[in-house]
């Protein structure tokens, strides 16, 4: 078994599902097995990962948002329980070898120290080898990579021999374990999880492979979308009478946008369909090394997307995704005063979200919201000894919990009752593997709701009643049309057995059957954990595994980070100071945080104390005016209300002013750890290499929050993180 995952990829931004988008492998998958265009997912990553997992509605397993908002709420600890045991523990105990690669996000963060515990990475939830990043996102160039329980460097190049590439390195990681297990136990079946970081933002990719998309998305976005809409006709993944759901009005009619906003938007659209068909390409050669080990025959492999296209981006697109989410835009001229960067290690950036609109053609809306944008997305699966009708589509509907079942029922595996002496719970997904064999089989699910961020529906017997409920995330309260309030939604009515697309709302003419509807999602929602509704912002209680963070600790090298989430808190305020010994004058990082998209870093730069901090726009420089001698010394900085200081040994020698967010746990998912004594991956500055081991001896870098709660507000947490799903 391969199960494949891809991040943020709308409905329709595979070339077998009518995009304009290159994806030759994929569209050979799917020409090789079945595509379903009815296919549903919870409209985000970690809800996602945990309903694919389980076989159970990802509130039901406490994973309601993203690992990053825990709270102490049933349906939002973060933490998937023992009574909800994951396909591949069932797996495991039953004679497979199973092998994880890529994203996984299922860990809470205050769990992904080296402290552990353990039982919530992927070893700990069944998988016997491990290679990827625990977070929502990492940086492509220079990834935060864990190898089984350890935290480990990147390698320098791939086995492609150019420039290191996260998703190539995935790519030959997941390779290598499967030749590894063949040549063992060739006897002994597999499950292999991979699982892309793309095409979540941020969108890294070499010029080569965007470049042939230069002038493909010069006419805009509605063209897009248009386009799409007819090639997904013309491939009978929709049906024919399906209608095209209109350009809403807080996206921008492409011609009245200015010379300079349509080059810059379609360069960004022109790097994410690079990024794609990268991915697609690294997919490619996993599926080549099957076909090669005679694997592919008796092999299902699955393929799938997490959520809709996303709109995180906003509306003019971003080149720092982590500070736009905190208002800190940079504006367009701005940016195309860098667009040959777009793509490389200079930027995180993401697309506007007019694109991600047309990428989910031909739905209404995208992440993290219960619109079939949000929920519906790719699914394709091939299974060469089983599917005899190739090339076709399956319109039965389905969700993301029946994947678990699905496969287990396909190897012959009974989902237990029992595991290690707990009772597990209650199982939502259904096994499907007879709609791979016979198209014509009848659905299995007649009842789905879906939440998300307070956005609600659900879809019952051909009906689907969904909620105007608009999100205060990315400032979308501001643009998108709807309610603001839970006392004022209103519930739209969808016949999705005459009206694919989700475009023409029936509410006032079976206003019964939206309230019908209205009281059977109650039902779903309690029975689940859905209340209380999530609202970011709201002052819920924190899962007690979360804080307090430390009010100081102490460090010594490393030749690892050291994870940031249990770091104490340098919102608020900080002394940080390291005690050092110097033979000579002495080079390198003394400590550092993040990279030149957020983060700090402390060093001496031929014997002269330095402090960088950088985030967005906001950047702050302290130099101190002269030389450190040989001999033992402590540096030190401060922060209080903004102002920096810095000292050598008691000596106040350099000041400055930073009035921007500085980085403390949780503000970034994809910025490094922490560095004691160098700083691997990339610079916060120009002004050093990494990996710039300091050549003198540190003995301890202690820094002590000024915060008074030793953590940040809770209400900023959700803010940031949510964002970084």
């Amino acid at each position: 078994m391969v199960t494949i995952l891809l991040d943020d990829i709308g409905f329709g931004q595979l070339g077998c599902y009518g995009s304009l988008i290159d994806t030759p492998n994929i569209d050979a998958l799917a020409l090789g097995g079945v595509r379903f265009n009815r296919f549903h997912v919870t409209s985000i990553c970690s809800s996602t990962r945990a309903a694919l997992f389980t076989g159970r509605n990802h509130h039901a397993v406490g994973i309601g948002a993203t690992q990053e908002t825990p709270f102490a709420l049933p349906g939002y600890s973060g933490r998937l329980p023992k009574s909800a045991i994951a396909l591949p523990r069932i797996l495991r105990d039953n004679g497979y070898n199973t092998m994880a690669v890529g994203k996984w996000h299922l860990t809470p963060q205050a769990e992904y120290s080296s402290a552990g515990p353990f039982d919530r990475w992927p070893l700990g939830l069944g998988f016997e080898r491990y290679y990827g990043f625990l977070g929502a996102e990492t940086n492509h160039w220079s990834p935060e990579l864990v190898r089984d329980n350890t935290p480990i460097i990147p390698p320098k190049n791939t086995s492609q021999g150019g420039a290191y590439h996260l998703t190539e390195d995935l790519a030959d990681q997941a390779i290598n374990m499967i030749r590894d297990q063949q040549q063992a136990a060739s006897d002994k079946p597999f499950f292999l999880w991979f699982a892309t970081g793309a095409a979540h933002a941020p969108h890294h990719v070499t010029r080569e492979w965007f470049e042939p998309y230069a002038g493909k998305f010069d006419e805009g976005w509605e063209v897009l979308q248009q386009r799409t809409f007819e090639r997904q006709l013309k491939l009978g993944i929709i049906p024919p009478d399906t209608k095209l759901t209109p350009r809403p009005s807080w996206i921008p009619e492409w011609s009245t946008l200015s010379a300079n906003e349509r080059r810059l938007f379609a360069r960004y659209m022109e790097v994410y369909a690079g990024f794609v068909t990268h991915t697609d390409a690294q997919i490619g050669r996993l599926l080549s090394f099957l076909s090669e080990q005679g694997l592919d025959e008796n092999t299902i492999v699955t393929l799938m997307s997490d959520n809709g296209a996303s709109s995180e981006g906003g509306t003019i697109g971003t080149l720092n995704e982590a500070a736009s989410w905190l208002g800190d835009h940079a504006t367009v001229e701005e940016a195309l005063e860098q667009i040959d960067e777009i793509g490389g290690p200079n930027h995180t950036n993401h697309y506007p979200w007019g694109w991600a609109w047309a990428g989910n053609s031909p739905f209404h809306l995208w992440k993290r919201y219960s619109w079939l944008g949000g929920v519906r997305a790719p699914l394709i699966v091939r299974w060469p000894k089983n599917i005899t009708d190739s090339g076709s589509v399956r319109n039965q509907f389905t969700h993301a919990v029946d994947l678990a079942p699905t496969l287990l029922g396909a190897a012959g595996i009974s989902m237990p009752t029992i595991v290690d002496g707990i009772t597990q719970q209650r199982v939502d997904g259904v096994d499907i593997s007879g709609t791979f064999i016979d198209g014509a089989q009848s659905e299995h699910r007649s009842t789905q709701y879906f939440e998300m961020h307070g956005s609600r529906s659900i879809y019952h017997e051909g009906w689907k009643a969904t909620s105007n409920f608009v999100s205060p995330l990315f400032n979308e309260r501001a643009h998108i049309t709807g309610s603001h309030s839970y006392e004022t939604d209103v519930w739209q009515l969808f016949d999705l057995t005459n009206d694919f697309s989700e475009s023409t709302d029936l509410s006032a003419q079976y206003p019964e059957r939206v309230r019908e509807l209205e009281l059977l999602w109650i039902e779903q929602a309690t029975a689940n954990n859905v209340f209380p509704l999530f609202n970011p912002g709201a002052n819920y209680p924190a899962h007690p595994g979360e804080y307090p963070l430390p009010r100081s600790a102490t460090y010594q090298p490393s030749r690892h980070p050291i994870a940031a989430s249990r770091m104490p808190s340098m919102f608020g305020g900080f002394t940080m100071s390291a005690t050092i010994d110097c033979p000579a004058i002495e080079n390198g990082i003394l400590a550092a945080l993040g990279d030149h998209q957020g983060g700090w870093a402390l060093r001496l730069d031929h014997g002269t104390p330095h402090f960088d901090v950088v985030y967005g726009h906001q950047r702050a420089h302290l130099v101190g005016a002269e030389k450190i001698g040989a001999g033992p010394h402590q540096i030190t900085v401060t922060m209080k209300a903004g102002a920096l200081a810095l000292f050598v040994d008691d000596a106040h020698i350099a000041s400055g002013h930073f009035g921007g967010m500085f980085m403390f746990p949780g503000v970034t998912t994809s910025a490094g750890g922490l560095w004691i004594g160098r700083h691997e991956g990339l610079p916060i500055v120009d002004n050093y290499s990494s990996p710039n081991d300091f050549t003198g001896h540190i003995q301890t870098v202690t820094i002590s929050s000024g915060s008074p709660s030793a953590g940040p507000s809770l209400a900023t947490t959700m803010r940031i993180a949510e964002g970084a799903d």
